[in-house]
């Protein structure tokens, strides 16, 4: 399933937060970290990824059913709300995907065969590390 979404403007919470870390004589000023808030359950999801979503086990999501990405790699607060986005965007998309089922399949014979020899070697390897006899 491919999956070609952006989320509404309505369905992201964003808050302006400071960012942790160094930054000089600007760091108690500026609010340039980014807090994004994304309910799964009230979003326009198709019900399969919303059911994908809530099954991962990602520390961003919490037991609520709500995605929490913080973005503080900008000093632009701009440049942290889309990296925001894009992030919600890739755990999304990351979800989209539907692996293919495994079918299963039985081992060849060579292969069975090649294993029981190197049993059978490392067999003989361990039976040769008894008592000697005198």
């Amino acid at each position: 399933m491919h999956l070609d979404w952006q989320p509404a403007d309505w369905e992201l919470e964003i808050h302006a937060i400071r960012a942790s870390g160094p930054g000089g004589q600007n760091v108690n000023k500026v609010a340039n970290a980014v807090h994004l808030r994304f309910d799964i359950r009230r979003s326009s999801l198709p019900a399969v990824i919303k059911e994908r979503l809530l099954q991962l086990a990602d520390q961003r999501i919490s037991q609520d059913g709500v995605v929490v990405i913080k973005a503080q790699e900008s000093r632009s607060l701009e440049h942290n709300r889309a990296d925001a986005i894009a992030r919600l965007v890739a755990l999304v998309r990351s979800v989209a995907h539907t692996p293919r089922p495994r079918r299963a399949t039985r081992p060849t014979w060579g292969s069975q065969q090649r294993r029981l020899a190197g049993k059978a070697l490392r067999g003989a390897v361990k039976a040769g590390r008894g008592k000697v006899e005198l």
